[in-house]
């Protein structure tokens, strides 16, 4: 005979496994649970399942080797096998018929039935005027409602206005973190690069070195080997500058401590710098300052200097202060743009952090008619936030406002009276005046309470008799014929103008 197989998996539940057995068209069904997998049946279930099939003409059977679900099966009569080749090969157990459902005799007293369920109504709920007073109590009803929810009143008070005023000072300090209400507020450290020239018309006289002194250098040895001077090689005094001389020709030391020998030196640069006393040449460059001494037994001479126009140290300290000025008035525009609008720059402490590039053309003890400079210079200054003055004015008006007064919203106004100075310590001080404007503190909660139902008029005169006002407070009531005020607090709005 022939068999429908459906296999069963995990996710199968009683709603899938009749849709598929709907489409059954064989006299068997067989329905087959794998091995280790948990199907979400039971036992009411697997009755429906069998029902289903009773239903399309066939016999259900299962292949299964859960001892639980065997169990269930056979007590529903559903046939069970080891598999699927075994149920198709062994004859079914005959389905037990199913006894015909007996027609239930018709019912012969459903009028009185219908009679019960619905009785009579009694005659005075039939009477106009029940039905009358009834319509009206209804309508006095809905009324009684639309009183309560539909009206409503916004209730506009002016408190008492006050303009409070302060003077504090402000001390901007960069080693603090936040606002302290006596006044101290941090400073950040802001730097910028800037670089430029500027050239200036030098009248000033320096001395040229004209020719170089001479004069004669005595070595000493001072080990028991023959030691070889070279030409060229230097010697030089310990003076501040140093006068360095060079010796004119090459020559050997005799071998044998203290022995001696003169060689006639020049000094590297011209002019009277190499003028020096006897015995103040004392030293030598390189490796021979190991294996001798040197010494000048007679002063040098012979060096002589010249006048010309050429820049000064002074012309160049006054030179570079004009360029430092320019300098810093270019970094404090650029950083005043680079800045926003809420940071506050205090120029006065603007200065030179570090110096990158400094040229001068010509350079020190050259002649030359024009100076020339070029600087590149790094500049910082210290920046308050706006947003810490603005923190450091509400705490100090905090302080000294009057009890029962609240600020109005964005009336906070701000200036200084006086210019920041900086300290040594990098502490700068100055004086601000705030100012902003007061209203008196007023318990909306209070006068919600104190309006409710009352007439338009009568609420008007306990609302200006309970404080202070700057004006006549108002009300506004929706519909505006309505003549008391709710009811019903949530229908009433307090607005603080």
């Amino acid at each position: 005979m022939k068999t429908q197989i459906f296999t069963l998996e995990s996710h199968d539940d009683l709603i899938s496994i009749r849709d598929r057995l709907a489409w059954a068209k064989t006299p068997r069904i067989l329905l087959v649970w794998p091995k280790g997998e948990r199907i979400a049946l039971r036992p009411l279930d697997l009755k429906v399942l069998q029902r289903q099939a009773d239903a399309l003409g066939a016999q259900l059977g299962l292949v299964t080797r859960r001892a639980s679900v065997r169990r269930e099966a056979e007590a529903l009569g559903i046939p069970v096998f080891e598999s699927s080749g075994t149920a198709q090969r062994e004859a079914w157990p005959a389905r037990e018929p199913r006894a015909p459902r007996a027609a239930r005799p018709p019912r012969r007293d459903l009028r009185q039935l219908r009679e019960q369920a619905s009785p009579p109504e009694t005659s005075w709920r039939s009477r106009l005027s029940v039905r009358v007073i009834a319509f009206g109590l209804g309508v006095l009803a809905v009324l009684a409602v639309a009183g309560l929810f539909i009206p409503r009143a916004k209730v506009i008070l002016h408190p008492e206005v006050q303009t409070q005023s302060l003077e504090f000072p402000v001390l901007a300090n960069p080693d603090i973190q936040s606002v302290f209400v006596t006044g101290s507020v941090p400073a950040r450290a802001e730097s910028i690069v800037v670089e430029g020239g500027k050239s200036a018309v030098v009248t000033s006289r320096i001395p040229v070195p004209q020719t170089s002194a001479r004069g004669v250098a005595r070595f000493r040895n001072l080990t028991p080997t023959e030691v070889e001077i070279p030409a060229g090689t230097v010697v030089y005094t310990f003076t501040d500058p140093p006068a360095r001389f060079a010796t004119l020709n090459g020559t050997r030391l005799t071998a044998g401590l203290d022995q001696i020998v003169e060689v006639p030196i020049e000094a590297v640069e011209a002019g009277q710098g190499g003028n020096v006393e006897a015995e103040a040449i004392q030293a030598i460059e390189g490796s021979l300052g190991l294996m001798a001494t040197v010494s000048n037994p007679e002063a040098t001479g012979g060096g002589s200097d010249t006048t010309a126009i050429g820049p000064t140290a002074d012309d160049r300290f006054l030179l570079r202060e004009r360029l430092t000025r320019e300098l810093a008035s270019q970094a404090e525009d650029e950083l005043r743009g680079r800045l926003s609008a809420d940071d506050l720059l205090l120029s006065d402490t603007l200065k030179v952090s570090q110096t990158l590039e400094e040229t001068y053309n010509p350079p020190a003890d050259k002649q030359g008619t024009t100076l020339a400079l070029t600087l590149r210079l790094e500049f910082t200054v210290q920046v308050v936030s706006m947003q810490d003055l603005t923190e450091l004015a509400e705490a100090s008006l905090n302080a000294a406002a009057p009890q029962g007064f609240f600020p109005v919203a964005d009336s906070l106004t701000f200036q200084s009276v006086s210019k920041p100075v900086t300290s040594a310590e990098g502490v700068t001080r100055w004086r601000m005046q705030a100012g902003r404007r007061l209203f008196r503190v007023v318990d909306t909660g209070a006068v919600q309470r104190l309006v409710l139902g009352r007439p338009l008029g009568q609420a008007l005169a306990l609302v200006a008799d309970s404080q202070e006002f700057d004006s006549a407070p108002q009300v506004e009531l929706t519909p505006d014929w309505w003549p008391w005020l709710p009811l019903i607090p949530f229908r009433v709005q307090v607005v603080i103008q």
